[in-house]
């Protein structure tokens, strides 16, 4: 691809040059925060893609008080075409600091570990990233290993972004109407909570969220969470013999029991988990907060039966404590939504294949927008993004990757186009 070049008075960049611009704006959701957006500094970036979008040429573009971004490319010829998305998140994930991103070019990789400058016990290591194999000559982006680098999803982002540029300056790639969409707190499980569908008018979409180029995930987890509340006895610790029922062991004595075989460390592929991920606690009472994923619809609620069950049986050993067992609904399998619009996922199939790659179908251990977009009535599968190791401060994404999903893009819009 080019590098920067100004035509009119737009400028044309390369997917890498967009994406390098957008890592080092600071977009950290925080899921304490009440406010949408959860912080509003994620509203630096929305307005940045707002002013670019309109450079471009999409005169409709603008920023929403929520964080959202709604944009259009005006369709380029006079048949129906189905109205389609392309979908990305704005937000960094809590796990790691998104704070003064110092992004790094590994130029023509030549294969093993990469060290990162910033921080020298950050190591990306070949054989924690076997896909670094794939990458040989390729250029690779890290960060110095003090921060995250927001591929996740900013890679999705500059790759909508490049296309939305291919596609308004070149009349000639015939296209329906196509809908951008950048939205904030995906992150923290908020993305589409206050998502306009009557304004953003599409009938499918694509969240560009996912891993390995040449990926297109159809399915993810079916999850809830759960929250457990433990009321023990407190009395004087002078006192308590045969009385007290201290709230903080019984917490314990429940995550203890939780079995080792249905957790993240312990599974993969299609197998589910249950997994504790907060405890606040006191002799009195104490809250487990905990997550539950399954594919399967039955094989959740066989997970809280079991989790509800231990929890009974620990209870039953502290006559006189007492527990409430919550479980909230967070998303469902996409699959169940998708698999009525077999088009939507035929043509991204298409596409893939059309910009030179082997596609692969595939199943996301953890859920996108698109789970909850899929069942507001907008099926929405996953494509690839590029990005590798994501939450972490050895994440990295290669520029030719990057290319590939800008490519895909442009031929989907096509294959829509076409097949109409």
């Amino acid at each position: 691809m080019r590098s920067s070049t100004w035509i009119g008075t737009a400028m044309t960049d390369t997917v890498l040059d967009r994406f390098l611009r957008y890592v080092v704006i600071d977009t950290q959701s925080n899921p304490a925060s009440p406010t949408q957006p959860s912080t509003i500094k994620q509203m630096d970036l929305g307005r940045l893609l707002v002013d670019e979008l309109k450079a471009i040429g999409l005169a409709d573009a603008h920023l929403d008080e929520h964080g959202y971004v709604y944009a259009t490319i005006p369709s380029n010829v006079d048949k129906t075409v189905p109205v389609i998305c392309f979908c990305s998140h704005m937000d960094t994930a809590p796990d790691f600091t998104g704070t003064n991103v110092k992004p790094q070019i590994l130029r023509d990789y030549r294969g093993g570990d990469i060290q990162l400058v910033g921080d020298e016990t950050q190591i990306i290591r070949l054989s924690e990233n076997p896909a670094l194999n794939e990458q040989i000559g390729n250029d690779i982006v890290t960060t110095d290993g003090t921060t995250l680098l927001g591929a996740d999803d900013k890679a999705g982002i500059a790759e909508i972004m490049t296309a939305a540029q291919i596609l308004t300056d070149n009349p000639g790639i015939k296209h329906g109407t196509i809908k951008v969409l950048f939205t904030p707190d995906e992150e923290i499980g908020r993305g589409v909570d206050k998502v306009d569908l009557g304004r953003l008018g599409a009938e499918f979409a694509y969240t560009m969220d996912g891993e390995s180029a040449g990926q297109i995930e159809d399915e993810t987890f079916s999850a809830d969470g759960v929250e457990i509340t433990i009321t023990g006895v407190a009395i004087h610790p002078g006192f308590a013999k045969d009385k007290m029922k201290n709230a903080i062991k019984i917490a314990g004595a429940i995550i203890e029991r939780l079995p080792r075989d249905v957790a993240p460390e312990a599974t993969e592929g299609r197998n589910g988990f249950i997994h504790p991920t907060a405890v606040t606690a006191a002799m009195e009472k104490a809250t487990i907060s905990l997550i539950v994923r399954d594919f399967e619809e039955a094989g959740l609620i066989a997970k809280e039966q079991l989790l509800e069950t231990l929890v009974e049986d620990v209870i039953a050993e502290y006559p006189g404590s007492s527990y409430t067992f919550v479980v909230n609904q967070q998303y469902r399998n996409m699959k169940v939504i998708l698999d009525r619009h077999p088009q939507i996922v035929e043509n991204a199939i298409e596409a893939i294949r059309r910009a030179g790659m082997a596609p692969v179908r595939g199943s996301i251990r953890g859920g996108t927008d698109g789970s909850r977009l899929s069942f507001m009535g907008l099926p929405c599968p996953n494509i690839f993004a590029g990005g590798h190791a994501f939450h972490s401060p050895r994440e990295w994404i290669s520029r030719q990757d990057m290319e590939k999903a800008v490519a895909t893009l442009v031929e989907l819009a096509k294959v829509w186009e076409e097949r109409a």
